[in-house]
């Protein structure tokens, strides 16, 4: 592991215990092959979407604007 350096992501995904799309800023380690690491104790309880590269700034995800079905009538 001595050839591994630190890399910040942005990790988009689900809890196993809410449909809510979340994110997290993170600091993992990337192999020399430029694959990041993500430790079996962050994945537990998640379903991973995507692993982005650096600090991401979302500003909408899916279900940030759900109106009513009344208020559009």
């Amino acid at each position: 592991m001595e050839d591994f350096q630190k890399k910040t992501v942005t990790v988009i995904y689900y809890s196993d215990t809410s449909l809510e799309l979340l994110h997290k800023i993170e600091l993992f380690l990337q192999s020399p092959e430029g694959r990041v690491v993500i430790p079996e104790s962050f994945k537990r309880g998640k379903s991973i979407i995507a692993v982005c590269d650096g600090e991401i700034n979302i500003l909408n995800k899916i279900g940030d604007r759900i109106i009513s079905a009344y208020d559009v009538a």
